[in-house]
């Protein structure tokens, strides 16, 4: 019987086979996780800095507009409040992305009663304070569902289809290239085996590179158009609202931004994705591969002792699954803020001439948490930990069921 030693790395993937695992890791999990990561980035994008005598002086003009239409017999308007901090009747800021939302109602919906109970509302707003949003995930879900139907849930997939399966390549082909260099320099100045598992720093530092390189060249660009589809909020279940959608699919995204704003814009908030991807890719595959050599030792162990073979000995799918959800969410709960300031640099549309509200990673953070206090940076982290533990779970289980199979057919032998 075969008795290696528990040390020794196993017989080396081929970079076609990480190509082929991460792709349709990836495509299976953007398929499920997606309407988590919509969720996520529309309660990042609400803001609260708008005061309750703003609130008070639009549902008293709503109403009298609904007086007004209702005895000329007019059709009504309803239009998504401006939640820049202005009053009601100031036109938005140019700077800032604001896509046009609007749903028509008959003119049976706005009627005297109705109007009348708006108005004894807006009487009852306090006059200062902030508005807060009360909405957690699964308010933002619902309400999303009812306004612009179930299919809103899963706005900007294309996009995120677009970039998966280069991305997920780009993630595991460059880690295990990263991973071979840095753990060859390890091995030479510290007089290792060659033959010896890498040490938790090397494979840190693999993962962060990695997780910067798939940011710059894959994430960040697809990035921007998904969050730029995911930020209108016109409902797929009406017709004529769809086809007034400034961003329709992810080439046409792309190349209007590029149009209106230059190659540039398709990189906005670089710096907090490279931070963001990087930070979450070091500690993932750090805590993956660690986990995952206890548990193959422990596995080995069990079998040597019974006298088998141990070079078979892998994970179970349900041990990839529970691992690669663990590790996964170990990231978000550090880096949230990152995700919001990326968020919300790369949804602003900035045209020439006018100063960005978000310019930095630091003066990000620093108007956000001014506006909206400490806790808007940590907006969306339920949702994102909803997205990423079970996607994480997903991609890392198909991963080593799909290298599996592929090991067994022989096809790369």
């Amino acid at each position: 019987m075969s008795t290696k030693s528990n040390n020794e790395q196993p017989k080396k993937k081929k970079p076609i086979q990480h190509l082929i695992g991460g792709g349709i890791a990836g495509f299976v999990e953007s398929s499920v996780c997606h309407p988590l990561d919509t969720i996520k980035t529309r309660m990042q994008l609400r803001r609260q800095t708008t005061t309750k005598t703003e609130v008070a002086k639009r549902m008293e003009g709503k109403a009298l507009g609904s007086l007004r239409d209702a005895s000329n017999k007019k059709e009504t308007v309803i239009v998504k409040p401006n939640l820049d901090g202005k009053s009601a009747g100031s036109a938005p800021s140019s700077a800032f992305h604001d896509v046009g939302w609007k749903q028509r109602v008959p003119v049976g919906a706005a009627n005297t009663s109705s109007a009348s109970t708006a108005i004894k509302a807006a009487a009852e707003v306090s006059s200062s304070g902030p508005v807060v949003a009360t909405l957690g995930p699964f308010g933002t879900a619902r309400r999303i569902v009812s306004r612009e139907g179930p299919l809103a849930l899963y706005k900007g997939l294309t996009a995120v289809y677009t970039g998966i399966i280069p991305k997920m390549a780009i993630r595991f082909v460059s880690f295990e290239w990263y991973r071979d260099i840095l753990g060859g320099w390890y091995n030479q100045y510290s007089g290792s085996s060659s033959a010896a598992p890498p040490p938790p720093s090397v494979t840190f530092t693999a993962g962060l590179l990695s997780g910067l390189t798939e940011a710059v060249a894959i994430v960040t660009p697809a990035e921007v158009c998904k969050i730029r589809m995911q930020s209108q909020y016109h409902s797929l279940m009406d017709p004529s609202q769809r086809q007034h959608a400034k961003y329709r699919n992810v080439a046409q995204t792309a190349m209007l931004i590029v149009k209106e704003e230059g190659v540039g814009a398709l990189y906005k908030g670089v710096v907090p994705t490279m931070l963001r991807q990087g930070c979450n890719q070091a500690v993932n595959f750090t805590v993956y591969n660690w986990s995952k050599k206890m548990i193959l030792n422990w596995k080995k162990s069990k079998v040597e002792k019974s006298g088998g073979d141990v070079s078979a000995v892998t994970l179970d799918h349900w041990q990839s699954l529970v691992l690669g959800g663990l590790s996964g969410g170990m990231g978000p709960l550090v880096n949230n803020p990152l995700d919001v300031v990326k968020t919300r640099m790369q949804k602003q549309v900035v045209h020439a001439g006018k100063e960005p509200k978000y310019k930095s990673l630091t003066q990000s953070c620093v108007v956000i948490a001014k506006e909206e206090g400490i806790k808007a940076l940590w907006k969306g982290i339920t949702p994102r930990l909803m997205r990423i533990m079970p996607g994480q779970a997903i991609t890392f289980m198909t991963y080593e069921a799909v290298s599996e199979r592929m090991e067994k057919l022989g096809w790369f032998d």
